[in-house]
Formats: structure tokens, sequence, C-alpha cells
């Protein structure tokens, strides 16, 4: 989450490798990525061996957004360090368990799923000397945490490193509850850590390595800001070999709507945008890159050769700014004939989306795509600084049904200062939606995330009174059917929730009435485990995961007998 940094004080004796001279003046910055990728069993030209440590997913009981995805940031961290010849494990504690589910102990509505600490620590080879441990959501932070100080106590001479968009959003938390913690990367973490490395390695003080936060005495010391990455190409690809990737790919896991063996990829990375509910402006700035079409239809192509990949989830955070750009690559993409499926599912802008593009997108195979207005009130829209037209929006989602794609629209409720009017305009728009054609609908609470910049107000104001571990739960009702927080002036938690499934009842209801065929559809995919949509992805994965509840509480209850 995500960018801005709590300065907290964190007592500490100042580590042998803070001491060198250098605090202030100019700091260097990180050489270009060559792009060659080395092949297992490179030798390491530097002394380090790097661990990267996915921790348990965890997410709530009534969750009906799917978080069981590859981790591509680690990935991508994993091919970088080993193209340079860096001895590199990674240990995806989802993806080496992700049937093993249970409820926290402290909070049933809770699950973790996932290699338990024991088994974490005795996959991570003894001789290393960095671990990397990613923690990408707020809401996960407690079992991260946990994760975190027992890689401590196991590791005590390791160097250890936290990164993702919890972390530069929250580096001084991280390091005040994480004594084991010894340097936050914040934003990207190719260049960084791969320069850390080599300063570890060579003894050069970390304080010349842009990106880092590190304790300093009472104090924290953020080094310079580095540069986002611009030359993406250079990057080598995703080192998928070093993760279990049958795992994920024979259950269809994924972000997107399950249309088989499913893989991960990033066309572009950045937002250009400044949504005050939105940590991407202070994780990533506001600068937009797109890698090269060809780039990314080259990457496609070795994951269906190498992985017999069916399906394509493209995890940028805004995918189609550039029409230029989406008409050449559908284009180059339908001429490959793959026969295979690709998705949007994250939300995406409408300005590039006309009828023209949007039957390039079909006819190149894509199937699934998600609109993100956020709301039906212009006067929140200007508000919260998205700077969307609502009527060209809902135009481009026509054009998009008309085309054969299946429609997705991200909406949100509850923010700060947002009235019962405002909101009201929000559930108009559901039925408008379904009057359209569109599929699905997600109405979310607003949740103050660590980095946006409503988070930062409503800690000023103390709306938000601490970042204790209740807070981080009460995160994961973005996605719980169950559970709603609010934050807004008007409306308690308990209300908030009923006009949140006042608004997606109402959509599916009217959606069936006028679409009759869909209701027989969704049962007909249902019974036979296929997914077009994202209600049905939500519905299969709310009873596999309340199966897998079962199954775990019978398994524990046999062996207790045993």
């Amino acid at each position: 989450m995500r960018g801005s940094v709590l300065r907290l004080d964190v007592p500490r004796h100042l580590p042998g490798w803070l001491t060198s001279s250098g605090l202030g003046g100019r700091l260097r910055s990180c050489p270009s990525l060559p792009h060659p990728q080395r092949p297992n069993g490179v030798s390491n030209r530097g002394g380090q061996r790097v661990a990267l440590v996915k921790p348990p997913m965890q997410v709530g009981r009534a969750n009906h957004v799917t978080l069981a995805c590859p981790p591509l940031g680690l990935a991508y961290l994993a091919s970088t360090l080993r193209s340079q010849g860096i001895h590199v494990t990674v240990v995806d504690a989802l993806g080496e368990a992700p049937d093993d589910v249970r409820p926290l102990e402290h909070n049933p509505n809770l699950l973790r799923y996932g290699l338990e600490d024991e088994q974490i620590l005795a996959r991570i080879p003894r001789d290393t000397t960095i671990v990397g441990v990613s923690c990408m959501f707020s809401e996960e932070w407690p079992v991260a945490r946990t994760t975190i100080r027992a890689i401590g106590r196991a590791l005590p001479e390791a160097f250890i490193v936290c990164g993702g968009e919890h972390v530069s959003a929250t580096a001084g938390l991280v390091l005040r509850e994480c004594p084991e913690v010894n340097a936050c990367a914040l934003g990207e973490g190719e260049e960084t850590l791969l320069e850390l490395a080599r300063a570890l390695d060579s003894g050069r003080p970390l304080s010349d390595v842009p990106g880092l936060v590190l304790r300093s005495d009472t104090r924290l010391l953020h080094t310079s800001r580095r540069a986002r990455i611009r030359a993406l190409d250079a990057i080598p690809p995703p080192a998928w070999d070093l993760l279990p990737m049958e795992q994920y790919l024979v259950r269809g896991l994924g972000y997107g709507v399950r249309r088989g063996r499913s893989m991960p990829i990033v066309a572009t990375r950045g937002c250009p945008f400044q949504c005050t509910f939105c940590s991407s402006p202070q994780m990533w700035t506001t600068r937009w890159n797109a890698r090269d079409p060809e780039a990314v239809l080259n990457e496609m192509a070795d994951s269906i050769e190498r992985w017999r990949v069916q399906n394509f989830d493209f995890y940028d955070l805004t995918a189609i700014v550039r029409k230029d750009w989406i008409v050449e690559f559908s284009r180059r993409l339908a001429e490959k004939r793959w026969n295979i499926t690709w998705q949007i599912p994250a939300g995406t802008r409408s300005e590039a989306l006309d009828g023209e593009v949007l039957q390039l997108l079909f006819a190149s195979g894509c199937r699934n795509i998600a609109y993100a207005p956020e709301s039906g009130s212009p006067a929140v829209l200007r508000r919260i600084k998205k700077r969307v037209k609502l009527e060209r929006m809902k135009a481009s989602m026509r054009q998009a049904v008309a085309a054969g794609l299946k429609v997705k629209c991200n909406l949100v409720m509850g923010f700060p200062d947002e009235t019962h009017e405002e909101m009201a305009q929000t559930i108009e728009l559901c039925r408008e939606l379904a009057t359209l054609g569109i599929h699905d609908v997600n109405v979310t609470p607003f949740c103050p995330y660590p980095g946006s910049e409503l988070f930062e107000q409503l800690l000023a104001s103390g709306r938000i009174s601490g970042l204790d571990d209740r807070y981080f739960e009460m995160l994961a009702s973005y996605s719980d059917l169950m559970q709603t927080a609010s934050f807004n002036a008007y409306l308690s938690s308990r209300q908030l929730g009923r006009l949140r499934w006042s608004a997606m009842f109402q959509f599916y209801a009217m959606s069936f009435a006028l679409h009759p065929l869909r209701a027989a559809s969704l049962a007909s995919n249902l019974a036979l485990g296929r997914e077009t949509t994202r209600l049905e992805r939500a519905l299969t994965d709310i009873a596999q995961r309340q199966l897998a509840v079962w199954r775990g509480r019978a398994g524990r209850r046999r062996v207790g007998h045993a």
C-alpha cells in the first residue's frame, strides 16, 4: 500500500553496515539492468545468497474477490537477481499449500491460507544471507509480521529486507513492530534489491543505496528516492520456474475469471491519475510506462510453450491509456491465432475503448474486462479526483457488451464525506448498468489504505486512531460480503453494509429479470464447474473456501481422536 512513510522513532543501536560516512551528500543511482537472463545453476559472482518469501494469505471468510494469485512481483525480483549471478530461492507460502486453510484463532471470520511458519523456515536454505519478504496488502500485515519474526529467530545473522505496497506506505511501522527487519525497500524493487545485495557484498554503506528506509539511532534514515524504471523491457522475464506454478495452474488460480491454466502478466506499470482513495501515486508516482507490445507477446509465447497456458490475467493498474498501444497489441495478438483468452480484471479507463478497440479486444481473445467508475455521483468523483466522464464510460461499456465481452463494473460506497443522496446516485447507476447489459458489479465499502490521500486526511483528523491489528483486519472488509466498516460521517457500519447489499441486489435482480437466460447460464456453469463471469467466480470461491474449512476441521478432529 503504498508510498508515504510514517516517520516513527525506532530506538536501536546503530548497525555496523550503517557506520560508514556519507549519510549526506549526493547519493549514487543504480545502473540500468542488462537484458539477458541467466539459467539456473549460474555461479554466484558475489557472496550473497538470497531467499525471497511470500507469506501466507489472509482473507475474510466471505471474501468474494480472488486473491490467490501467483506473486508476480516476487518472480520479477528473482529473475533480476538471478540474471546478475546471485543465488536466489523463492518460498511461496500460498503456492506451496493453496488448499491448506484454517480460521485465525483470535478471529474466526478471517482465514489463513498456506504453509505454517515452521514449514516456511524449513524451505529457506540455512546459508541464506539476505531474506526479502513481500507484503503487498495491508490487511495481511499481522500474518506477515508473524512470519518475519519467525524468520528473524531462525536466521539471526541474515539481513532481512521487506518490500511491497504495504511496506512502501508504512515503513516506519514495519521497522517499529519488527526489530528483525533491517531495511524497507520503497516502490519498484528490482534495482533496489540488486543494489542492496551488491552493497552488502562490497561493504559499501547502505545510505548510498536509493529507495531504502533504514534505522539510524533513534530516527529513520530515508535514502534518496529511486527513479522509476523506464526500460521495462530490459527487466528479465519473471522467474516462474522458481515458484510452485503448477499448483496455481492446475487450479486455474489467478485474479480473473477461471478460464483454464492462467498466468499473470503486466504490459504497463503505474497510473497517470491521482485518485485520493488509491495509494498508486505514492507507490508508483504518476508515471505510466508501457512495454513494447512485441516484448509482451514474446513473454506470452514462452508461457504458452513452457507452461501450456490457456489464459492471461493482466495485472496492470491502468492497462489501457493509449489507444495506439492497445490497437497494435490486439492486432498482433490476433494474428498469432494462439487460441488463448486474456482478460483485464482489475479495472481500467474507458477513454481509449471505443467500438473499434473493443471489437479488436474480442477478436484477439479478450473475454472479460472491468471498468472502474467508482461512483455514480459527479460530485463524489470530483472530490476523489476520479477524472472520468460517466456518460462516456457508460457508452463504452454498452459497446463492450455488444462486442461480446463479459463486463464488470467496480464501485465504492461510503467515502468519508459522501452523503445519502450521493450514495443513492451510485445505487441508481447500478440499476442503469443492469439495463445496459453489464454482467457484474462489485460494490465495496471505502477503506482507507495506507499511502492514499484520504488515509492521510483521516489519520490527521483523528478519525483513524491508530494502526493496530484491528485496523488492518478491518481493511479486509472491502472484499468481505459479511463484514463492512464505515468511515463515513453519516452512516454506521451496519447501515453502509445494508446499502452495499441493496446496490448489488438491485443490480443482479434487474439483470436477471432483463436477461433471464443469464440465470440459467449461471446455474449451468456452477453445476459444470465453468466460469464466465465474476459472479460465478465469487460463488465458486466462497463454496470452495467453506468446504476447505470444513475438511480442515474434520481432519483436525480425526487427528485429535487418533
